[in-house]
Parts: C-alpha cells; sequence; structure tokens
C-alpha cells in the first residue's frame, strides 16, 4: 500500500518544481514552501472588528514599528490591504460601527471566559492545550545547530530537553482537568519530508540570491559560505520551514487547542559545538506574535497571516496568559528578562518579561501561542544543573540546593496558568 506520506511528498515536489518554474507569479511569498493567502477566509471578520480597535493592534502589537500605505490603508469605516504586490488588487476590510454592533467571528478554540463552568475536575477542566516541544532532537539535533558537548559530558540537546519537559508538563495539566494534546511526542520530525525533498528549491533560493553555481555541501559548521551551499539550505527548508508548516496542519485542523505552548531553552552564541564558549549569563523571556517589519509585510503571505491573527483576536488572550505565567515562573526561577538588542521586537504587557515577535510558529497556529525561553543552556550554572538530569525534591547543585531543572521549569508554568484560568473564568 502507497503511503499518505508517500503522496503528500509527491505533491509538495510537484508544487516546488512549479516554484522553480515560475516562481508564483500570483503571489509574492516569503519562502518556496509557503502557502499562497486565501483571502476570502477573512471575509467572516467583516463588521467583527471597530476601527480603533484595529487600529491599537495593528500600532501597538503588529506593526508597531510602522506600516506603510503601500501595503494598509486606514480609512474610518473600513480598512484596504493589499493582497497583491504585482496586480495590486486590495482586501477591504469594513468595520463595525461600535461595539454593541460588533458581530462575533467563528473560531476553533475559546478564551478562558467562554469555557464551560469549572468542574471539580480542575481549574482546567475542559481546557484544551497542545504541547509543542520545540526542535526535533536525536539524530537531527547537530544539524539543527541545537547540540553542543563539553568534553566526556553528556551533550546539550535541546530537541531532548523540551520534550522532557513536555512529558513531565502533560500529566500535571491533565490532573488539572486539561485536554491535553503533543504535536511532537518524540525526537523525531513530524514533517514527512527530509532535506534531500528541497535541493531543487534550495537551488532556486541561492539563484535568488544572486548565487548561480552554488556548492554542494560546506565544510562543517565552522564554513563562512555554508549559507551558499545547497545543503545548508536545504536543510534550513527542512526543520526550519517544513517541520513548522505540517506542526501548523496538526495544529489548526487536527488538534483544534485553546492554547499552545511552544517550550524552549534559550542560549547565547556559543561558538565551536565541540569546545562551546560558557557565560555567567542566565535570563529568562516569553513571546506571543506580533512586532512585524516592513520587510515582512512586504510579502504577501505574511501579511495575510498577520492580518488573521490580528482579526481571531488571539493577542488579547495569550498577552494576558503570557503575562502571568512569565511573572510566575521569574518568581520560581529568579530569572532577570532577556533584554534585546535587535528591532524585530517589542515589549508588551506588563510583566516586562513578555515580547511580541513575528515568529513562524505564532504565526501560522490559528489559536493564542505562549513561546517560552527560559536559561541559557551554555551558562555555567545552567549547564551544570541539565548535567544533574530530572530528579525529585532538590539536590546540591555547585553548592547550592537546587530542583531538578525540567521540575522548575514545569512547576513554574503550571503555577501561572492555574492563577491565569483560576481568575479569568
Amino acid at each position: 500500500m502507497i503511503s499518505r506520506h508517500f503522496h503528500l511528498r509527491i505533491f509538495v515536489s510537484l508544487s516546488l518544481l512549479l516554484f522553480a518554474a515560475s516562481a508564483t507569479a500570483a503571489d509574492h511569498l516569503s519562502n518556496p514552501l509557503a502557502d499562497p493567502p486565501k483571502w476570502k477566509v477573512l471575509e467572516k471578520y467583516q463588521k467583527t472588528i471597530t476601527h480603533d480597535e484595529f487600529e491599537r493592534l495593528l500600532r501597538d502589537v503588529y506593526c508597531s514599528h510602522g506600516i506603510s500605505d503601500e501595503f494598509i490603508r486606514i480609512d474610518r469605516d473600513f480598512a484596504c490591504i493589499l493582497r497583491n504586490r504585482d496586480a495590486q488588487t486590495w482586501f477591504t476590510l469594513r468595520f463595525a460601527k461600535d461595539e454593541r454592533r460588533r458581530r462575533s467571528a467563528a473560531r476553533d478554540w475559546r478564551p478562558a471566559q467562554s469555557l464551560p463552568r469549572q468542574r471539580r475536575a480542575g481549574v482546567l477542566s475542559g481546557l484544551r492545550i497542545a504541547l509543542d516541544p520545540g526542535h526535533i532532537g536525536g539524530e537531527w539535533a547537530k544539524m539543527e545547530e541545537r547540540w553542543f558537548k563539553l568534553g566526556d559530558a553528556p551533550p546539550v540537546e535541546e530537541g531532548e530537553m523540551t520534550l522532557r519537559v513536555a512529558k513531565i508538563l502533560a500529566p500535571k495539566l491533565q490532573a488539572l482537568g486539561a485536554r491535553v494534546s503533543f504535536v511532537r511526542d518524540k525526537p523525531e520530525p513530524v514533517t514527512p519530508f527530509r532535506p534531500d525533498d528541497f535541493k531543487g528549491a534550495a537551488r532556486e533560493v541561492l539563484k535568488a540570491g544572486g548565487t548561480e553555481n552554488p556548492r554542494e555541501d560546506f565544510n562543517g559548521p565552522d564554513d563562512p559560505l555554508k549559507e551558499q551551499t545547497v545543503r545548508w539550505q536545504s536543510e534550513i527548508l527542512f526543520y526550519r520551514n517544513s517541520e513548522i508548516r505540517q506542526r501548523a496542519r496538526l495544529v489548526n485542523f487536527r488538534l483544534h487547542p485553546d492554547l499552545v505552548l511552544c517550550l524552549h531553552f534559550n542560549a547565547e552564541a556559543w561558538g565551536d559545538e565541540r569546545n562551546p564558549t560558557f557565560i555567567d549569563k542566565n535570563h529568562l523571556h516569553l513571546l506571543v506574535n506580533g512586532s512585524y517589519l516592513e520587510s515582512e509585510l512586504a510579502f504577501d503571505d505574511e501579511r495575510f497571516e498577520m492580518l488573521r491573527r490580528l482579526l481571531s483576536r488571539t493577542y488579547d488572550e495569550e498577552i494576558k496568559i503570557a503575562d502571568t505565567v512569565a511573572a510566575a515562573m521569574a518568581k520560581e526561577m529568579q530569572l532577570p528578562s532577556y533584554q534585546y538588542t535587535t528591532n524585530n521586537v517589542t515589549n508588551v504587557g506588563t510583566s516586562g518579561y513578555v515580547y511580541a515577535r513575528n515568529l513562524m510558529a505564532t504565526r501560522l497556529y490559528q489559536c493564542p501561542v505562549v513561546y517560552f525561553e527560559p536559561y541559557v543552556m551554555n551558562s555555567n550554572e545552567v549547564f551544570a544543573r541539565v548535567q544533574a538530569g530530572d530528579y525529585d525534591g532538590t539536590r546540591p547543585v555547585n553548592g547550592v540546593e537546587r530542583p531538578s531543572i525540567y521540575r522548575e521549569y514545569v512547576d513554574s508554568v503550571v503555577e501561572g496558568l492555574v492563577e491565569y484560568y483560576r481568575g479569568a473564568r
């Protein structure tokens, strides 16, 4: 029997060939795997938002760095959003006259106030939570550049660590009444594709960037020209693009959660993966979707996806969750907030720990998403705690009694979620 994954791989391979041949004249897309925008989907949002609310979300959250009227033009009664750069066609969004006459739009996820009345089963009863352990891990960890090793110590692999957090977190959430699903439950890709499936698309990406005759392979992770090789580009299309897009399909069309928790660990630049640089910094921050750059909004697909998120009103729910959980994590972990030095984020909320940023997962998942970035894996303190592994209670780590870093992560997330949902519902 021919598997569904085989048919899917054939379909995408043909799609990539078509992209390579025509570069999709119909839409100006961010990359070869991007879905063409379906603007008709947004018709259900007509008159579901007022002018003032639309402008607040646009200016303060999604386009906080400014937005050109080449892409979005706002009038008192409607907004015009560019659909297609080449054809110069526009989508017109009509505003509700006021809050009393605002229509409601159907959506798959439920805010806290819409959940069924709390039962004895727990404060999270009825809540659908999807756990998304970041990265892949296993044999893919080196390719993802989420792997380093010091001497004879076991390697640090973020994909394995996030999966461990998810598996400890799931039963605790279930005990509180939540319905928990996994976006990834083993150290293997969710996508059925592999890097070799994207070699043709990789050559087209390189050609579009001015590299006509690229090398096939690169000379190790320190090769300064590795980004100009077919192998590197095909790997990026595999684990940063195809993998996340497949996870989005699971979230949006199969799991239908009320909330996605994207579990990660942070790191500073560590250089050589076999002789990594260690630092004394350690910090924490959380991310929600927003803070699109104008260069990102120049792509038809990202402009559409941004508008879909804005109109589905995910921000109002996810910022309250993120702020509450961030405060609980900061208290438990005793960590300062990470301070960005780049211009692709906006500090949002009131905790000081939450930033809006345009990441593929937070953009494509069609429900509230909280994206976690605690700890610095190559800090001296965190490395020692990772080497200590998972355990009950506390143990001395570098002379200080510490709980397992995984349990501390999990317990602080649970505490924050309980605090938010107990008050919100």
